[in-house]
């Protein structure tokens, strides 16, 4: 570990979720977001899915209560040795630095691995003034890269007050999307139905009868129910995608078994069985205000149970619990008919070469215009009818 002094208070890296107290960490990281929990956090770590030996070291940063309480703040913070598993994209940055002789790994990230889920980055025990331990942990993290020599910082799927808070840090902002559904109160998926256009009504009911019709029973499964035989065939489910996907899967089944033996409560497999068998599944995560979807597979190809399972499930779910929102996750402007709406998402930059800093700024700029006019094309066009309830201010 190593130690900054920062406007008074303690500046630390600490290589290993299992050095921190989990109550140290979750006065920091509240209750709201499951993955920054520190029982997910390390079941990353000890099931070897995040190690320096594939690309994620952990120097998690924590400011020290100069009183000898818990931490002040804390960072979940990686080493990468490249940006595989981040969802904000910058191959193209790296490889234009490394073309001009500079170095563009190492990086330092702060974000959950393989999550890209919207939630605190700059994490603030209760009852401080947060504000001010969010500018002591941005420029903590400035000073951990001068420490360890490393050229830029990724702050990702951050939310838009800390973004702002880390402009005037002297980060850079990008924006991107994804695409969420939102709950105006509904009081069953029917009465969410009823918001949108008549086509748009038909085309869902129609594809939820064809998921179903040839024979496949879905189960919602949390808790203590969860059992092994459950995650040996999600694992399977799993295994299919990523491989399909990303050539190697992030996770390994041990990761499953130790969020289950942690934070079983806050799990929700949507798993599909026919004659007898399971042939598909979905993991999402439950938040105190949000379901978010991770992971689908498949063992058999059936009509339309992908958009039942991870797109319909979930909003059902997040009716019957009284969910303000469902994230499904990175990508799919199929999910707009779906009644999913584009949202802004936000990543923040620090780059330490003025010029490198100068020409990314640049960019910067006009894709975040790009952005923006997406997201409000995208919007014109969605499957809702004209309504006051359908207002999101």
């Amino acid at each position: 570990m190593s130690e900054q002094k920062e406007e008074g208070v303690v500046a630390r890296i600490v290589q290993s979720m299992g050095e921190i107290p989990a109550h140290h960490w979750d006065a920091c990281a509240g209750t709201s977001d499951p993955f920054l929990s520190h029982a997910f956090l390390l079941a990353l770590e000890e099931s070897g899915c995040v190690h320096g030996r594939n690309g994620w070291g952990p120097v998690h940063l924590l400011l020290d209560d100069p009183d000898g309480g818990g931490p002040l703040g804390c960072v979940p913070l990686y080493v990468k040795s490249h940006s595989r598993g981040e969802f904000i994209f910058d191959y193209g940055w790296a490889d234009a630095y490394e073309r001009a002789g500079g170095r563009y790994y190492p990086k330092l990230l702060a974000a959950v691995p393989f999550t890209p889920a919207t939630g605190p980055r700059l994490l603030v025990r209760e009852g401080l003034d947060k504000v001010t331990v969010q500018r002591q942990l941005a420029a903590g993290l400035i000073s951990a890269a001068e420490h360890l020599n490393i050229a830029t910082i990724s702050v990702n799927f951050l939310p838009e007050d800390e973004w702002e808070l880390l402009e005037d840090a002297d980060y850079l902002k990008r924006a991107d999307q994804q695409f969420h559904w939102y709950n105006q109160g509904y009081s069953s998926f029917d009465d969410f139905l009823d918001d949108l256009s008549s086509r748009k009504r038909k085309t869902i009911r129609r594809e939820r009868r064809g998921a179903l019709e040839t024979g496949v029973e879905i189960e919602w499964i949390t808790g203590a129910d969860l059992t092994d035989d459950h995650w040996d065939a999600f694992y399977q489910f799993y295994t299919d995608t990523g491989s399909r996907k990303w050539g190697e899967p992030y996770l390994n089944r041990r990761f499953f078994s130790l969020i289950t033996e942690s934070m079983a409560d806050r799990i929700l497999l949507v798993m599909c069985k026919r004659e007898g068998r399971y042939v598909a599944g979905a993991l999402n995560l439950i938040g105190e205000e949000a379901l978010f979807g991770r992971y689908w597979g498949c063992i058999e190809d059936h009509p339309f149970l992908h958009f039942e399972v991870c797109y319909y499930q979930a909003i059902d779910y997040a009716i019957q619990h009284g969910l303000a929102r469902v994230e499904a996750g990175a990508q799919g402007p199929h999910k707009i008919a779906r009644g999913y709406r584009p949202t802004e998402t936000h990543s923040s930059h620090y780059i330490r070469d003025p010029s490198f800093r100068e020409a990314v700024a640049n960019y910067l700029e006009h894709e975040r215009a790009e952005v923006i006019d997406n997201i409000e094309y995208l919007a014109e066009r969605g499957p809702f009818r004209k309504g006051e309830r359908q207002s999101l201010d």
